[in-house]
């Protein structure tokens, strides 16, 4: 819960692979993803006709209309299918290495539940054949979008175009006649390691856990992200929250909690909503989502929160005294086209700020301890 709204400036699109660090290019690849066709066993049609299919295609309502439909599972659903996923990682592309972002990743977690697939490996169609592997005949792919700058074609039609360095949403109307181009959002499609055959055993093992001597505890993983964020918590409240106004997290006592593993899932809950403070990664909606600013905070930390869980691998705790915001987000997402792809960004920043804070375990501290 989140006790006022954190905001944000406008997106910068989310959902293509891209190397981590190099925040100007959220979003936007160096090259555009090659052309891919909807189910395995055919091969993609030329550039041409690929290029004039996509455009016709309104990926973003596309991939709302996708992340909708998990949403109204319900959130035992999706809250515990995305936790499981997000305990193999993310995912990542089998040529590259590179890890897929923003709701890329929401869509092939799903994708990895519904047909069962273990590994976090995706290749495009021409990917796994230039590693002299194929995709079984039949098979289909994921539908994911992909961001691409593109010039302007003089019509004036500024839908597409988005600031990528951070100003507000409002803005971009007032931008666009500056800018040489527009942000096109594109199709691409994604097939999983268990779909082809002859993939190369480098490339199998990017997906397959190595086992360790000793499996850390989730409990104990929680804590030391805790522990190194060095939020303030404090316990003894009726109910879980964040206070910007304060910069403090609030909890009930421990016992008041059913496991161990219940009270570290709030708490990283919470966490997500303290990254968003000003000193931190600012978070501020403003005008785009009025009074529904609140309830999208809450879909960033819900998201955030799947990732850090399954991050510690909390994959069946509860995040308990959480109010039910599943109806809000739905008119968020159905009234914003753009808005599942802000909180997806949004959320794996506030992820990857809380595990570069990650305390070392245990055994590593004493082994650097005994080096020295």
């Amino acid at each position: 819960m989140h006790a006022h709204s954190i905001s944000s400036s406008s997106p910068r699109a989310a959902g293509s692979p891209n190397r981590p660090g190099n925040r100007a290019a959220t979003g936007v690849p160096p090259g555009p993803p090659e052309d891919s066709p909807k189910a395995g066993g055919g091969t993609a049609g030329s550039p041409g006709t690929a290029a004039r299919g996509r455009n016709r295609m309104d990926m973003r309502q596309v991939v709302t209309d996708r992340i909708v439909a998990m949403l109204e599972k319900g959130g035992h659903v999706f809250r515990e299918r995305w936790t499981r996923a997000a305990a193999r990682g993310v995912p990542r592309n089998g040529k590259t290495g590179v890890p897929y972002r923003g709701a890329n990743v929401l869509l092939l977690w799903e994708a990895a539940i519904e047909e069962g697939y273990a590994s976090n490996v995706w290749l495009t169609y021409r990917q796994a054949q230039s590693l002299g592997a194929q995709v079984r005949k039949g098979e289909r792919g994921v539908l994911c979008a992909h961001f691409e700058r593109r010039a302007r074609d003089g019509r004036g039609d500024v839908d597409g175009v988005l600031p990528v360095g951070g100003a507000g949403e409002e803005a971009v109307a007032a931008d666009s006649g500056a800018r040489a181009g527009v942000l096109m959002c594109l199709p691409f499609w994604l097939f999983n390691a268990a779909q082809i055959d002859g993939l190369p055993l480098e490339v199998v093992d990017l997906g397959v856990a190595a086992p360790t001597a000793s499996v850390q505890v989730p409990v104990e993983r929680a804590i030391r992200l805790l522990g190194g964020c060095n939020a303030t918590i404090r316990h003894g409240f009726d109910q879980a929250a964040y206070l910007p106004g304060l910069d403090e997290i609030r909890l009930p006592w421990p016992r008041q909690f059913t496991s161990a593993e219940a009270q570290c899932a709030t708490a990283l809950h919470e966490l997500v909503h303290w990254t968003g403070h000003p000193d931190r990664l600012n978070r501020c909606f403003g005008r785009r989502f009025g009074d529904a600013a609140y309830a999208f905070e809450e879909l960033v930390a819900e998201l955030g929160s799947a990732f850090v869980m399954g991050h510690c691998g909390l994959v069946d705790a509860t995040v308990e005294g959480h109010a039910a915001y599943i109806g809000a987000w739905l008119q968020v997402l159905r009234g914003d086209r753009m808005a599942i792809f802000t909180a997806a960004r949004l959320a794996q920043e506030a992820f990857a700020f809380i595990v570069a804070r990650e305390m070392p375990a245990l055994a590593e501290s004493a082994a650097s301890a005994g080096g020295a």
